[in-house]
């Protein structure tokens, strides 16, 4: 054998393995590319099996809904019971005769209607609890100081007193009814049309009782206290400034008594202070000027944002009595210190078929209290000569 032709075997030779080599590459790569595959699909899977938890909770909350639907439509309480059984630590509970607690998503639209609402609600200290009652220590005077050296003898200073204000949580209730065939129309938002009834129905009547309610059965408002000249205030008084005429502002100086009000106040109330009074009022408010001709009211265009009067914001709420004689129309204060609301966080609904057919009662209740927790913190302006 020449070596051209032992030249020509071997390079025939190597061309044979480098394309084997390349076919075997080539199957490698194709078998690792389908391994990849296949463990991707198990990674997916195994995420997939062990969701968050704001996904298991999503899970939890929608039978709870379907069944308190079912329960407001036809009276169905087995997927209610179930659910108790089965989640020992869900909100829903069942009394013998005193119904189901509302579902969350119903209770928060609720409770955000009632929040917004033009009431006391919206400016005072709302605080949660789960006792029958919600006691404030009040210190409403001083501990005392003095100068000292370091040698001389330590004169003992006052002592402070706590006074402790009860506040009892009261029933509230609202019974909105309709009928069974409107209830046994699918398109019908009964839990909507339930949560926005029973919402007006408490909002109107925590709105009265927070101003002028007597404590008895209901809380007690802030008219409800004595008024006293603000020059001889006492705790357990609500102080006033009087207008300088029986029912109307003064026709000299008409601004006078609003500033007199306002630095009736104490310094340390001012700056979280906000003025309470109805429409009416506010109407013969808004036109008042100073010395200056500025009107002393500016309208906020700003969504949200109240009016306000010498720069403090004006809650209008109409259960505040009109101008009239010895009437105190007008409250200013740091209401988030001096008014206290407490209140259950949880509301229940009865379903009632039977008392009013052929129409459906839905029978609604939740406790709540209020109180005046800080006497110093409101001041009353009252239309009168003194």
């Amino acid at each position: 054998m020449t070596d051209a032709t032992s030249g020509v075997e071997v390079k025939a030779a190597m061309a044979g393995f480098l394309n084997d080599l390349k076919g075997f590459r080539a199957e490698i790569e194709t078998k690792l590319t389908e391994q990849d595959k296949c463990i991707t699909m198990l990674q997916t899977k195994s995420r997939a099996d062990a969701r968050p938890a704001l996904s298991t909770a999503a899970d939890v909350e929608v039978p709870h809904q379907k069944a308190f639907a079912a329960y407001l439509r036809s009276g169905d309480d087995d997927a209610l019971r179930g659910l108790m059984v089965e989640e020992k630590g869900m909100s829903t509970q069942v009394s013998a005769e005193g119904g189901f607690l509302v579902d969350p998503q119903t209770s928060e639209t609720i409770q955000g209607v009632l929040r917004g609402a033009s009431s006391l609600r919206s400016v005072a200290n709302v605080v949660n609890v789960e006792s029958s009652a919600f006691d404030v220590l009040v210190d409403h005077t001083d501990i005392g100081a003095g100068w000292s050296d370091e040698t001389g003898a330590q004169a003992e200073t006052g002592t402070p007193q706590l006074e402790r204000i009860s506040i009892p949580l009261h029933e509230l209730s609202a019974m909105p009814k309709t009928s069974q065939r409107l209830l046994d129309d699918s398109a019908f938002d009964v839990e909507g049309w339930l949560a926005a009834r029973i919402a007006d129905k408490f909002s109107r009547a925590e709105s009265v009782a927070f101003i002028n309610g007597d404590g008895v059965d209901k809380p007690t408002g802030i008219l409800s206290y004595t008024a006293v000249a603000n020059d001889t205030w006492s705790w357990g008084n609500i102080g006033y400034v009087a207008t300088g005429e029986a029912g109307d502002f003064s026709a000299l100086d008409p601004a006078d008594a609003i500033v007199d009000l306002v630095y009736a106040l104490g310094a340390q109330y001012r700056a979280n202070a906000s003025f309470v009074m109805n429409s009416k009022t506010a109407g013969a408010v808004r036109k008042m000027k100073d010395a200056d001709g500025r009107f002393l009211w500016s309208d906020t265009f700003a969504e949200g944002e109240p009016a306000r009067l010498m720069g403090y914001p004006v809650l209008i709420c109409e259960d505040m009595p009109d101008i009239a004689a010895d009437a105190t129309a007008i409250a200013f204060g740091d209401f988030t210190n001096g008014y206290t609301i407490a209140e259950r966080p949880d509301m229940r609904i009865l379903r009632d078929p039977f008392s009013a057919k052929p129409h459906v009662l839905f029978f609604a209740t939740k406790r709540v209290g209020g109180d005046v927790s800080d006497f110093a913190a409101i001041k009353l302006l009252k239309f009168a000569a003194s």
